[in-house]
């Protein structure tokens, strides 16, 4: 494995828990756990976003990874 198919592998994972935080909000009558799971979907958005910053930084850095 290398450092990129990592990275991939979590920003799946993030991917999969910010649709499953999604659902519980609309699934939820209550408002402070529908405020919470908005939150930690909001939270998985930027936790994404720096994920996907560090594999474009892998591939404009690094050639071996640039090569998969």
């Amino acid at each position: 494995m290398t450092v990129k198919s990592d990275l991939q592998k979590a920003i799946a994972s993030s991917e999969s828990a910010k649709g499953s935080y999604a659902m519980m909000s609309q699934s939820t009558e209550d408002q402070s756990a529908k405020q919470m799971y908005e939150q930690m979907k909001s939270d998985m958005d930027r936790h994404i976003q720096y994920l996907n910053s560090r594999i474009n930084y892998l591939n404009s850095n690094n050639d071996l990874n640039s090569q998969q």
